[in-house]
């Protein structure tokens, strides 16, 4: 598959993607200027093709790139509203991409990853990273991921997302010295900011929703993951590894997330 890409203004026209480089797919010079544009970075063309219908469809902009190294000037000098990068791409990877990017911008950025990808996901997140899908995914989780984070990085307007009664009710989460606000995914520990992905706030939403009380791994990927798709039993050991570590920077001395051998994990606080 080639890395140029031709513009295109509707999503029907989302299979035809040869043509010229980094030109926006899914919009024009008449596009609405509030619009959210998604950067798609990947070297398969199916998935380019039925992530960017799937956005289109739920009002978002699309820009294709087939590899890092044509996305990179175009994502530093136009940057999108957030990227969503394949790891595993040719001439430049996902990683790599990363990099560069966040050298420049602070760009939210979601990976998508293959089920072996566990040491890059975690190389990854160090980078700075916003969450990661393995593959194969569902388009509905993707598309919840863009909004929470999109939430997230810019709370004050939700890029045409008009919430719904339920993120409108969602009310503050306070147990102890932990603080979440999940309507825009912050949390803070003794009062100092911790920056956790969409998936880890999740995994410890619901664990603080009940202090004390064992989630099972399986109860856990439910909570962050709710479209039945399979997940590895490892991957929640691998979110909260890296969320003590976060939590750590901040506080030397935490241990509010208790490992329950052979049941599974609680929070407590005091």
């Amino acid at each position: 598959m080639s890395g140029d890409l031709e513009e295109t203004s509707h999503a029907s026209d989302a299979g035809d993607l040869t043509g010229k480089a980094g030109v926006i797919e899914g919009s024009d010079e008449h596009a609405d200027a509030e619009a959210v544009e998604i950067a798609l970075v990947d070297d398969d063309r199916n998935i380019l093709t039925s992530v960017s219908i799937a956005l289109q469809a739920e009002g978002f902009v699309t820009r294709l790139y087939s590899d890092g190294e044509t996305a990179l000037k175009a994502l530093i000098e136009n940057p999108p509203d957030l990227a969503v990068f394949d790891i595993k791409m040719p001439k430049m990877d996902g990683l790599e991409l990363l990099r560069r990017v966040r050298a420049n911008s602070p760009l939210p950025v979601i990976f998508l990853t293959s089920k072996d990808d566990e040491a890059d996901e975690e190389v990854g997140l160090e980078l700075g990273a916003d969450d990661y899908i393995a593959k194969p995914f569902s388009l509905r989780l993707l598309t919840a991921r863009i909004r929470a984070i999109l939430r997230r990085a810019e709370p004050e307007r939700s890029h045409g997302h008009t919430a719904t009664p339920s993120e409108n009710a969602q009310a503050t989460l306070n147990r102890g010295r932990l603080f979440m606000d999940p309507a825009r995914h912050h949390v803070k520990w003794n009062d100092k900011a911790v920056s956790l992905t969409v998936t880890e706030f999740l995994i410890l939403e619901a664990l603080a929703a009940r202090p004390g009380v064992i989630k099972s791994r399986n109860q856990l990927m439910d909570a962050a993951y709710p479209d039945d798709i399979f997940v590895d039993d490892r991957t929640v050991d691998s979110h909260i590894k890296r969320m003590r570590s976060k939590f750590r920077t901040v506080d030397q001395t935490f241990d509010a997330i208790e490992t329950l051998y052979g049941a599974g994990y609680s929070f407590t606080d005091g």
